[in-house]
């Protein structure tokens, strides 16, 4: 075993393990207007479930340069975003839209997407993706860091979205929906393989 003391990391250096331990880990591809109505794209993997009752979920924004990103001053601005499921179809746009553009220049036309009206929230969701959840902001934290500070958007679910091609007694499909996870690097995985076990019981 090798043991390694974070705050003698670099920022560079602990990013690099902590994309490459914590895997595989979903992608989030965020939708969020401008106060100019410029609709934005990004995808983000540092996203996860926070609750069920209430339905949150958490993003977490790095800063570029101590400036806010555009997705993150879009939510603080309108207090509103949709979530859209990264899959194996629609992944390389996900991509196209990491790329770094002007305020006023929206990634969602660089990447070739097809936006339409959302079901509750006012941005737009995206056609390409078969699950979206529109969402409105709850709670922002700043976490401050040595080097530079990161955005902890907490967010409420208000609108579910979701082929109906997908759902089976309640649950989506994840076979059908074939979501793509992000890992160290450049790299990227599909499902693999799924097997199921029982919950023990502590009865026996």
């Amino acid at each position: 075993m090798k043991g390694l003391n974070p705050e003698e990391l670099r920022k560079k250096e602990n990013y690099r393990l902590l994309t490459s331990l914590v895997t595989p880990r979903p992608i989030a591809l965020v939708t969020s207007l401008s106060d100019a109505g410029v609709l934005n794209a990004a995808p983000f993997s540092y996203f996860n479930i926070v609750s069920a009752d209430p339905p949150l979920i958490s993003l977490a924004i790095g800063r570029k340069e101590g400036q806010q990103k555009d997705t993150c001053r879009n939510i603080l601005h309108s207090n509103e975003f949709v979530v859209h499921v990264v899959t194996e179809d629609n992944v390389r746009q996900a991509n196209e839209a990491s790329a770094s553009l002007k305020p006023d220049e929206s990634e969602v036309v660089r990447a070739g997407m097809t936006p339409e009206p959302s079901q509750v929230v006012a941005v737009p969701s995206l056609k390409e993706s078969p699950i979206r959840l529109e969402c409105r902001l709850e709670r922002h934290l700043i976490l401050e860091g040595e080097e530079s500070a990161k955005d902890l958007i907490l967010s409420r679910i208000v609108h579910y979205e979701i082929e109906e091609k997908l759902i089976k007694d309640g649950d989506v499909r994840t076979d059908k929906l074939k979501p793509v996870s992000r890992l160290g690097g450049k790299q990227y995985a599909g499902l693999g393989s799924i097997f199921e076990l029982e919950r023990p019981d502590a009865r026996k």
